[in-house]
């Protein structure tokens, strides 16, 4: 069976198996969730993600390659994350 995950842009092998131990198991299930809640999902399980993480759920869910979202683009995410966090 092909997993959709591994056909979106930017997610591999490892990131892939991130998501799917954090009980994200498709595109739509991803979509629903956003960038900010699936990064969240994976680090919540103890996963050593880094921020690039976080950056290729976001780019895979424009679909686009996760190094051309701007810097703009990158810091509102980290913000957003930081929001998140906090409560």
């Amino acid at each position: 069976m092909q997993d959709e995950l591994l056909e979106m842009k930017n997610l591999g092998k490892t990131s892939v198996q991130w998501l799917h131990a954090s009980g994200i198991h498709s595109p739509d299930e991803l979509r629903k969730l956003g960038s900010i809640a699936a990064y969240q999902a994976v680090k919540s399980r103890g996963f050593r993600a880094s921020k690039v993480l976080l950056y290729a759920i976001e780019g895979a869910l424009l679909n686009v390659p996760w190094n051309n979202l701007s810097e703009t683009h990158k810091e509102a995410l980290l913000a957003q994350l930081d929001h998140a966090q906090a409560h």
